[in-house]
């Protein structure tokens, strides 16, 4: 077994070319194999690391458009926002950026041409996981049983593709996070109930033509109805990629590392 320890996080943001422009050299270069489980991914250690104190866990889950096999398009969304000088002195995390292969998916999720050509999402409810979500399930308890991982602050994160992956991770292990956020993700009503406890923050653009609105919209509906914590950032007029301003939030880090498991 190969595996570098850490926090994850999984997070997108920033335009096409800050990311030709910026240096993610500092993202060390992992992966986790074990059997018939493997993942890659690029993982960020706060300035400073030392391994006898504990440190917030961050994942984020990329979208459809960084799968492969390079651990280096994952970064494409969101890795300039924790090599930020401020992010890193205020919020020093482990930070992880795990790949997902060209032909799988995080979420357990089929993908249907409907009438008017667009496609249209049907999420299961329960099912095995993915091949990947498989893999990624293991590497995050192997991360967790480092020293150093603070397991009252692990955060999970994701955009599209890795939207879905983020509630469907936290469906599978809702005890594992202090809090989450989804960008342009979706979901079924059916499974919300199964990560209620969970403060959430979810994102959506208002014109996305990509992944339906009102997915991002029912899913905060519900659990406001139920008295759960949620956050609901609806951008009128952006289309998918809503990463854009959710990353521009100013409030998005401090929100979601102000949140401890009891």
């Amino acid at each position: 077994m190969k595996t570098i320890p850490i926090v994850l996080l999984i997070l997108f943001g920033l335009t096409g070319l800050q990311t030709k422009a910026q240096d993610f050299s500092k993202y060390d270069k992992g992966s986790y194999i074990k059997d018939k489980d493997s993942i890659y991914y690029r993982i960020l250690f706060p300035e400073n690391f030392d391994a006898k104190q504990k440190y917030p866990v961050l994942f984020f889950l990329h979208g459809s458009g960084e799968r492969g096999s390079d651990n280096q398009k994952q970064l494409a969304h969101g890795g300039s926002l924790f090599l930020n000088k401020d992010n890193r002195k205020k919020f020093p995390a482990i930070v992880i950026f795990p790949q997902c292969p060209e032909n799988d998916r995080w979420a357990n999720v089929r993908f249907v041409d409907g009438k008017t050509g667009k496609e249209r999402f049907v999420f299961t409810k329960g099912g095995k996981p993915t091949k990947t979500m498989h893999a990624l399930l293991a590497m995050i308890d192997n991360i967790l049983d480092k020293p150093y991982a603070d397991k009252n602050q692990v955060y999970i994160g994701g955009l599209s593709m890795g939207g879905m992956g983020t509630f469907e991770l936290l469906r599978r292990q809702p005890k594992t996070f202090a809090a989450a956020f989804s960008i342009c993700g979706a979901d079924t009503i059916a499974n919300v109930n199964k990560y209620k406890k969970v403060p959430i923050w979810i994102f959506h653009g208002g014109k996305d033509d990509v992944v339906p609105p009102d997915f991002s919209k029912e899913i905060a509906d519900h659990l406001k109805i139920i008295g759960r914590e949620v956050k609901y950032t609806l951008y009128a007029d952006a289309n998918h990629n809503s990463w854009d301003p959710a990353f521009a939030e100013p409030q998005l880090l401090p929100w979601l590392f102000s949140h401890r498991k009891n």
